[in-house]
């Protein structure tokens, strides 16, 4: 017998707002490194990255984790995108290609917190399930099956979410930011140095001239806000909030913004 305590692994539950986008076939995999913007090329079978799809001014239109299954067969887990949506913008530049964009309504997202951090970006496969460890000490579970709802567990995920620097994004947002300007290098979200994709010439430009002068900050408000919201400093509006989880918030705002207020309430800058 032992004195140490145990941790109990608590049950899965629904995460209603994440959704699946297939792309299959022989021309898959150089189907993405065209038009997203990481490097595809990096994934090996069994992992997964983050990545995008921008608009040909450099704004973001989606940001998922791309798994790669097989040599044919990627999947886009997307926690805010319709992949209907998604599927019929990309159908515009498939051409000649031999893919295949399939929403997967069949598939279920479910997610679990973890008792400590998992860095690494390998999936697991488990009785016909995909799970990927994500940001901030959570599992993520692909299904045929559903799991149970749990608002309460929700709430706190998304939170976890922001606090993980990962943009929620309200259709209102999408298309409006570019990649520097969500600091989706936290991410290991796009790169600089792969070929062409749609807005590529727009990052690089940023990335390597130095010009991106303003990022996402979690902040915390005394009331809930809104995204969209605007943030003042000294009367004068410097940012825009981008997400919300209760009173939590990502927004993009210059580097050196400080002594904020929302609707002329105190806005708490966290690290």
């Amino acid at each position: 017998m032992t004195d140490k305590p145990h941790h109990t692994a608590k049950a899965f539950f629904t995460l209603p707002d994440y959704r699946l986008l297939a792309l299959t076939g022989a021309d898959a995999v150089q189907f993405a490194q065209s038009q997203f913007m990481n490097d595809v090329s990096m994934l090996a079978d069994g992992q997964y990255q983050w990545n995008g799809w921008l608009n040909a001014k450099g704004r973001l239109i989606a940001l998922f984790a791309l798994l790669r299954l097989d040599a044919q067969t990627l999947w886009l887990l997307l926690p805010d995108a319709a992949p209907e949506m998604l599927a019929a913008e990309l159908g515009r530049y498939v051409f000649r290609s031999k893919v295949k964009l399939t929403p997967r309504a069949d598939l279920h997202v479910s997610g679990q917190p973890c008792a400590e951090e998992n860095n690494s970006r390998q999936l697991q496969m488990r009785d016909g399930d995909v799970l990927l460890p994500w940001p901030g000490a959570r599992k993520i579970a692909i299904s045929a099956h559903t799991s149970p709802p749990d608002e309460a567990a929700y709430a706190t995920w998304r939170a976890a979410d922001l606090e993980a620097g990962i943009p929620r994004l309200d259709p209102q947002q999408a298309p409006k930011w570019t990649p520097q300007q969500l600091s989706l290098q936290r991410l290991a979200a796009y790169s600089v140095k792969k070929g062409c994709y749609p807005g590529q010439e727009i990052v690089a430009r940023t990335h390597f001239l130095g010009q991106a002068k303003r990022g996402l900050v979690l902040l915390r408000t005394l009331t809930p806000a809104a995204s969209g919201d605007t943030l003042m400093q000294a009367e004068r509006s410097v940012g825009e909030i981008v997400s919300t989880a209760g009173t939590l918030a990502l927004a993009v705002l210059p580097d050196d913004a400080q002594a904020l207020t929302l609707n002329g309430q105190t806005v708490e800058l966290l690290s």
